[in-house]
């Protein structure tokens, strides 16, 4: 059964967040709030975690993960960048865009798009996120809770704790968060690609 913790949206209870976390680095998975929906969550290295996201949304091996990182400095430990990447990434974080970069040896081979070897970041601006990421010292790994037979992200803390207190460990519920998609840029190639139109004003990289 599922932990529920409802956290103030602006001021995390610490005691909460560090509960939250204390449970990521033992190997649990997570719903948190993003100011771009809920997202599925685990520390970096939790192969189980990655399975049971996998299991949730049924994803396939082409499915590009998500590393939530807590500023730039530490995006950049994960992804290589150049020199008008950084310009255009920099200029649009904290927010609600996800990138596709190429990924960096810090991060796991099977994070890794199979052929690409590319992997997803972003730096949500959403307090209780940050909370949780400055407490965890590294990245979340995370995928968007979107239910393989659900036509929307889940939204409200309860349904959530409802719909999967068998498969996650913990729901944290802040109110309100977005209840639209990041919008996903790959800027793997020579030109920017938008995959995904969501809550980030895509027109910036078009």
């Amino acid at each position: 059964m599922a932990r529920y913790y409802d956290v103030h949206p602006q001021n995390p209870q610490p005691r909460s967040i560090g509960q939250v976390v204390d449970l990521v680095r033992e190997g649990g998975l997570i719903a948190y709030p993003t100011d771009s929906c809920f997202a599925l969550g685990c520390s970096l290295g939790n192969r189980d975690g990655l399975d049971r996201i996998r299991r949730i949304r049924k994803l396939d091996d082409k499915h590009h993960f998500t590393l939530v990182c807590a500023d730039f400095a530490q995006l950049g430990q994960f992804v290589q960048i150049s020199n008008s990447v950084f310009r255009a990434v920099k200029a649009s974080t904290p927010g609600s865009y996800t990138f596709i970069l190429p990924a960096t040896k810090e991060v796991p081979r099977r994070l890794l798009h199979p052929k690409k070897k590319t992997v997803g970041v972003r730096i949500p601006d959403h307090a209780t996120t940050q909370a949780l990421l400055e407490r965890l010292g590294e990245p979340l790994l995370s995928s968007t809770l979107l239910l393989p037979d659900h036509a929307e992200p889940m939204t409200q803390g309860w349904d959530i704790k409802e719909e999967l207190d068998n498969q996650v460990d913990a729901v944290i519920d802040s109110g309100d968060c977005g209840t639209e998609p990041t919008t996903v840029v790959d800027l793997s190639g020579d030109v920017p690609e938008i995959v995904r139109s969501g809550a980030g004003d895509p027109s910036r990289f078009e």
